[in-house]
């Protein structure tokens, strides 16, 4: 036999025979090493213990110490177990895939009664049986005949379906059993199903889903999982999606009366008068923000003839989104017959989904200087884009959105100072919103890219340098940059511990060219600007979803669309309540008074679920001592304050943080 040299993480080698497993390579380390192996990593990549290695390599055997394989290994196995139990339960089930995902994995199964919740509970009971049996793990490679027989003869026409799918390039086709249950997998997959946690997962949801995402074909019922190394994991897991139910800005919207959705305008907005007050107070800060950085505010058209887009290159890469418009430019207004067309006089129209190209068409006029740059225009630009309708996220993934959008042009040398004074405005304003922790990603250039190498480092140094002079660190992603230029994305964490990227800086010398922008330099020639692409927020209205799940509704005093909420406890201080309220909103407070013939308590709780931050309570001795009684949301305890003391007080509260 032909011998292989196998190379360990420690940096020995050792002489194997070709054909070698990694569970042979375990056993000839110890028995116990080969008792805990869960897989191997052959050459960076994730091997079977039952695949044989036929050439030199590196290899690692992996245990479930081994965090990132041992959650992938427990999450895949535990759905093919989930398949066996289901079709032990209902034999006239039929399976078609079950990929992992993020914390668990999913299955899709064709049957004829749709899953309860009761059967999520007898089929994780059943997994729990497969899993105290103990059942090996095996794993052969099969021929694509051999494979379409096989699951022809078992009626699992879903799968015959999958191997025609496999690239006929001699790659082996490989079945796994899971005990007596067999399914077609990549792999890799556990020795025994004993060595899955039984405390550490669970059946989540059932939910609808077509076939291969067509919804011309079957309708499917796909059961969700997660699942972790131990109990403590699953439990830290589910706890934290209670807490982000409980944040959930579609539900929190409903109880502030902020907005709604409807299927007349799918993913677009329907602002409340309280939403659309968090929205313009949040506007109006980032538009002084802004001011105060040294950016002029322009505004541009939504809809866009397509020769603009073509030109900018969008129209070929980015059409699949945009919403096209088109208009009959011979009709005068008098015939509105639509369907009566002239094909030679109309024209494409697109709503615009990203400002860019029309910011560039601001800085074309007129003719500009060395000495204009850098010049800063920001926009508040009202963007639509198709987005699929599963993708749709209340507000957190829309059609219709507005974005903090601002476009910097400049020199190749003031990249650097431009950057480094833009992380500085990011911070500032993510820290006075209540996310003083955000990490930099950098992405570096692709694979695929235009300009030449020397201008790549450059810019690349000067993007590395800004970061270094603000005293921050970064995270480095090569090749994920965009085709003309590298970037940097701004990542928060919010208060639960989820990540969300907001904003973003982007050099780009490719538009400019594109679309023709130059300024005259110091030597009197024509130069091409770059264009630094950011945003600090993104979209408003994401923007706003995260605000909402972040502080739980509770949001700071100053961007509370409810700030003060003035009730009555008797009918005699009704005429006391409404003093107090004015004195309120003279002050610029938000105020509303509540004389209604309730109790206070009723009225207490009523306003306690909206998220109003203040509730002052007046009866008959707050009317004769010319005081109000404070109830802040979230404290049990209240506290009485005189009226000049609370009307001071809140005014403080109420004001903008950029403006203390």
């Amino acid at each position: 036999m032909a011998q292989i040299s196998l190379t360990f993480p420690d940096g020995n080698a050792r002489q194997f025979e070709a054909g070698v497993t990694p569970a042979e390579v375990a056993e000839s380390i110890s028995k116990s090493l080969a008792k805990s192996a869960i897989s191997a990593m052959v050459d960076g990549k994730h091997h079977d213990l039952a695949w044989p290695i036929e050439a030199d390599a590196q290899i690692a055997i992996n245990t479930m110490k081994d965090d990132a394989p041992a959650l992938e290994l427990i999450r895949h196995d535990l759905a093919h177990v989930m398949a066996r139990a289901v079709q032990e339960l209902w034999p006239d089930t039929r399976v078609t895939i079950g990929p992992v995902i993020e914390n668990g994995w999913y299955y899709d199964f064709d049957r004829a009664e749709p899953f309860t919740p009761e059967d999520l509970g007898a089929i994780e009971a059943k997994m729990k049986q497969i899993i105290n049996a103990r059942d090996p793990v095996r794993t052969e490679v099969w021929s694509r005949a051999d494979a379409i027989a096989h699951y022809e003869k078992t009626g699992e026409n879903y799968k015959v379906e999958l191997v025609n799918m496999i690239p006929d390039d001699g790659q082996p086709i490989r079945m796994y059993w899971h005990g007596p249950w067999q399914d077609l997998c990549r792999g890799p997959h556990l020795q025994h199903t004993g060595q899955l946690p039984a405390d550490a997962f669970k059946l989540m949801k059932v939910a609808g889903a077509y076939w291969r995402g067509d919804s011309s074909r079957p309708m499917l019922q796909r059961i969700y999982g997660v699942a972790f190394k131990n109990r403590d994991d699953l439990k830290a897991h589910l706890t934290f999606l209670e807490e982000a139910e409980k944040r959930d800005h579609r539900r929190l919207g409903r109880e502030m009366d902020l907005f709604h959705m409807q299927e007349e305008a799918p993913g677009q907005v329907f602002w409340h008068p309280n939403g659309w007050t968090i929205y313009t107070t949040l506007q109006d800060y980032m538009r002084r923000k802004q001011r105060a950085g040294g950016y002029r505010e322009i505004n541009t058209p939504q809809v866009v003839d397509r020769k603009l887009w073509e030109a900018s290159g969008h129209w070929e890469k980015y059409q699949h989104h945009m919403f096209l418009v088109e208009v009959d430019e011979s009709r005068d207004g008098e015939n509105d017959d639509a369907a009566v067309k002239d094909k030679s006089q109309t024209r494409i129209n697109a709503l615009k989904p990203m400002n860019c190209p029309c910011h560039v068409q601001v800085f074309n006029q007129g003719l500009k200087s060395y000495r204009d740059l850098p010049l800063r225009l920001a926009e508040f630009g009202s963007c639509a884009r198709f987005e699929p309708s599963g993708a749709l996220h209340g507000i957190m993934r829309v059609r219709g959105f507005t974005q903090d959008d601002a476009h910097i042009f400049c020199t190749e040398e003031q990249i650097q100072s431009e950057c480094a004074r833009f992380i500085d405005f990011l911070a500032n304003i993510y820290e006075e919103l209540g996310f003083p922790e955000f990490e930099i990603k950098f992405a570096t250039r692709p694979e695929k890219r235009v300009g030449t190498e020397e201008s790549w480092d450059y810019v690349e140094n000067a993007l590395e340098n800004a970061i270094k002079a603000v005293g921050r660190d970064y995270t480095l992603e090569p090749g994920d940059g965009a085709f003309y230029g590298p970037k940097l994305d701004f990542y928060l964490t919010d208060a639960i511990g989820r990540v969300w990227q907001c904003g973003t800086f982007q050099v780009d010398p490719n538009l400019p060219e594109r679309l023709g922008a130059s300024y005259i330099g110091a030597d009197g020639d024509k130069h091409r600007p770059f264009m630094l692409h950011r945003a600090t927020l993104g979209s408003f209205e994401r923007f706003v979803g995260i605000l909402i799940e972040n502080w739980e509704g509770k949001l700071p005093f100053w961007l509370a669309p409810r700030q003060v909420v003035v009730a009555s406890i008797t009918s005699e201080a009704d005429a006391y309540v409404t003093e107090v309220t004015e004195a309120l909103k003279a002050c610029g407070i938000r105020a509303e008074a509540d004389i209604r013939n309730e109790k206070i308590n009723y009225k207490v709780r009523e306003h306690s679920v909206g998220k109003v931050p203040v509730i002052l309570a007046c009866g008959g001795r707050e009317v004769e001592e010319r005081s109000v009684s404070v109830r802040r949301l979230g404290e049990k305890q209240t506290a009485v304050q005189s009226f000049d003391e609370i009307v001071e007080a809140l005014a403080a509260e109420a004001t903008p943080p950029d403006l203390r």
